[in-house]
């Protein structure tokens, strides 16, 4: 098939090659669909995506599939493309339309990579790193556009432009301006130099006049002093607005970051993220380094340009010329620059999560000898970036030697011609030294240009990885406040207890409560096993439930639903009469507290850990640590409630940990209360202490209690038994135990009883 223009998309995460193959081909046959609707579709994960989510991602967008393993000789004979192939086992790539022959010796098969772009490949290397069967077959995924995809509604095309970030510039008009008017009347400055240079050659050194030559010497020292102090000013206006805006814009992608779904966290690496908050360096260094000396060079250079025509058009063209052959020798490398770009991001990605895996893996890889091991991975990401490094050092300096190459020809010719002109009589000796100042002060607006295609570049590379993240939808985004809702918000706001107060109180007294109907839910796509099916379940208003199983059987999923972390793929959530889908989920949060297993220690103070407020209610904060029965502990630290833990501070147990959690939780005097294994690592004085005092706390609200110990759970007013995400028993302690079924053998095996 005859090879024509093939559209090539950049995978923005190391895990994204599988949906941008998606994206090449629908481009291919004309339409636009983003990259987070075809992650979303293909579920993609940690790991990245499975050629079936590839397949059930094409499915929805009008495509026809075909998965297929076959030989190179049926792929290149019988098969049509473009098509997705898997690539080193562990990648994915485009196959597009070409014109290779196999019959032609070294003819290359091109590829599609969304790591790399389009990139050409002989046939033994495409065999090695497609063939993944010992009998010579290779994955491929063909697809074929159905009527559906034509008439399918092609998505808007969303991206943050340069207008996005020409905003953060706004609130700065006047010292723009003020740097503007400084330019002005420093290139004006900058423009009386040559002719105080012509005039020091023509009338000072010509006609041996000391006392002129004294005169521009004087003129000279006062331009000097005068750019010296625009340009401090110049400086300091600039730092102060670079220091601003870079805050600005970082604040700005850590609220966007801070409104995004629990989801989104479970498929981005580490890396992913902080490579993108370097990114903001770069936008940063663009948009009020790179740009605004650009723009002010530009200006000189629009001075001196007329200036120098005015002394030889022919010299002026000369500098044109050369100058545009200097541009194009730097915009001609743009395309691989952007290359090792996209490829040092996905390098320096797994250098962050290897070297963070290192540093909070580091007890685990004492234990088991395994240092050798991680030193090792560690050097194949360096050699990696070296190799990187290696490719980028070979381009500019391929760059920077034509760029000179056409700047050094084209002074030499300027001078050559400059003194040809004083030869034939056409300027003075003074003129061809003034030309020679002013082609000086104009190259270094054209280097200024050339570093500005190049940040300008890095500049829209790092805004197409940020707006993949300011693009995605905010957690809040999609839920409808109910009328109810809305008066408890607004009363919330003045002390009041609200409209969700007085339902709370009417439904306290019945049978309702927080209720799940028929709800299903998986992590990943339909193929992904199903964490949690048809749970049929009421939580009363005010009571204690306690949720037990197995490890795996479901019981913390339950409870990220609960607190809307996701939505079931199936049923639904009530809190009371209204949808937990239509209700803020930072508003039901507020109202909740929780203490999952995996709770978090924030580096700062104890009593920062317990409020995670910026201020502290010393009362409640001292209700919370007894309740938690971690105040004496706490007393008796020199510092009290001011000592620093965390990453930042000293070192506590896991069981203090927990009583931290725990009073946390208490802190917030929640209506909801969540506890997921909130017991497990404390001994039996501390834990008989602490259930003593919860369930104090328990009384008139509403508890949801994951645990395994029976102490924990033997006194709630309802025990639900689950496995494998079912709920399988309902009921208390003591007729659960009187059933003699799952909850029966729970209890048995921890106290080991007899019959």
């Amino acid at each position: 098939m005859t090879n024509r223009a093939f559209p090539v998309y950049r995978q923005l995460d190391q895990m994204d090659c599988g949906p941008t193959c998606l994206r090449m081909i629908a481009k291919h046959y004309g339409k636009y669909f983003s990259l987070q609707t075809l992650r979303e579709s293909s579920y993609i994960t940690r790991d990245g995506v499975t050629l079936k989510g590839i397949s059930e991602a094409a499915t929805k967008i009008g495509f026809r599939t075909l998965g297929a393993k076959l030989t190179f000789e049926q792929l290149d004979e019988k098969s049509s493309l473009p098509c997705i192939l898997h690539w080193k086992q562990n990648h994915f790539v485009v196959l597009p339309p070409q014109n290779y022959d196999r019959n032609k010796k070294n003819d290359k098969i091109l590829i599609a990579d969304p790591a790399h772009g389009l990139v050409k490949v002989s046939k033994e290397t495409f065999l090695k790193l497609w063939i993944t069967t010992e009998d010579n077959f290779g994955i491929a995924l063909f697809l074929e556009p159905t009527p559906f995809f034509y008439d399918n509604e092609e998505e808007k095309k969303e991206s943050k432009g340069f207008s996005f970030l020409f905003r953060y510039l706004k609130p700065y008009k006047k010292y723009i301006a003020q740097l503007f008017l400084g330019m002005l009347v420093g290139s004006l400055l900058s423009l009386i130099a040559p002719f105080l240079t012509q005039s020091l050659v023509d009338y000072g050194i010509n006609q041996q006049n000391p006392g002129f030559i004294y005169l521009i010497l004087m003129g000279q020292l006062a331009l000097f002093f005068g750019n010296t102090a625009i340009e401090v000013i110049r400086g300091w206006l600039l730092l102060h607005m670079n220091t601003r805006i870079n805050i600005s814009i970082i604040s700005d992608f850590l609220i966007k970051l801070m409104k995004l779904p629990i989801r989104f966290f479970d498929t981005k690496m580490l890396g992913d993220v902080t490579q993108r908050i370097s990114d903001h360096n770069r936008i940063e260094q663009f948009l009020t380094g790179t740009s605004l000396n650009t723009l002010f060079s530009l200006v000189n250079l629009v001075v001196f340009s007329i200036v120098l025509g005015i002394y030889s058009l022919p010299i002026l063209f000369v500098f044109i010329t050369g100058s545009a052959l200097s541009i194009g020798w730097i915009l001609f490398f743009l395309g691989k620059r952007r290359e090792l770009n996209y490829a040092r991001f996905q390098q320096m990605s797994d250098n962050q999560n290897n070297l963070f895996e290192i540093i909070t893996g580091m007890q685990d890889i004492k234990m088991n000898d395994s240092e050798t091991t991680h030193r090792w991975n560690w050097e194949k990401i360096q050699a990696k970036l070296f190799h990187i490094s290696i490719k980028s050092l070979s381009l500019d300096q391929y760059q920077n030697i034509g760029s000179t190459f056409f700047t050094q020809l084209k002074n030499i010719l300027a001078t050559f011609l400059a003194a040809q002109e004083v030869l034939k009589g056409n300027i003075s000796l003074g003129m061809m030294l003034s030309v020679s100042y002013i082609i000086g002060q104009m190259n270094s607006p054209i280097e200024q240009l050339l570093k500005f295609f190049q940040s300008a570049q890095d500049a829209k590379i790092s805004l197409e990885r940020l707006s993949e993240i300011h693009l995605r939808d905010d957690e809040e985004s999609g839920y409808e406040l109910t009328p109810d809702e809305e008066l408890d918000m607004m009363c919330a706001d003045v002390g009041s207890d609200g409209a969700f107060a007085q339902e709370y109180q009417a439904d306290n007294t019945s049978e309702n409560g927080l209720t799940l109907e028929d709800v299903s839910f998986q992590y990943a796509g339909p193929g992904s096993p199903m964490v949690l099916s048809d749970i049929n379940l009421t939580i009363p208003f005010g009571k204690v439930t306690a949720i037990v199983g197995a490890s795996g059987s479901g019981k913390t999923t339950l409870m990220k639903l609960l607190l809307k972390f996701y939505e079931p793929i199936k049923g639904k959530v009530n809190l009371g009469h209204l949808p937990i889908n239509n209700i803020s989920a930072k508003w039901w949060r507020k109202h909740c507290g929780v203490v999952m297993s995996d709770g978090y220690i924030f580096s700062g103070t104890i009593a920062q850990n317990i409020s995670v407020q910026v201020t502290t209610d010393p009362q409640r904060l001292m209700f919370a640590m007894k309740m938690a029965n971690i105040d004496a502990f706490v007393n008796k630290l020199p510092l009290g409630v001011s000592t620093k833990i965390g990453n930042t501070g000293n070192g506590i147990s896991s069981g203090q940990r927990q009583r931290i959690l725990i009073a946390r939780a208490i802190y917030k005097q929640p209506k909801f209360i969540f506890l997921d294994e909130a017991t497990s690592t404390l001994d039996a004085n501390n834990e008989k202490v602490i259930i003593e005092n919860l369930q104090q706390f328990f009384q008139g609200r509403t508890v949801v209690v994951i645990a395994h110990r029976l102490s924990t759970v033997k006194h709630a007013d309802q025990i639900v038994v689950m496995e494998n995400g079912r709920i399988v028993e309902e009921g208390n302690h003591k007729s659960l135990t009187a059933l003699k079924g799952k909850y029966y053998e729970l209890v048995k095996n921890q106290l080991e009883l007899g019959n």
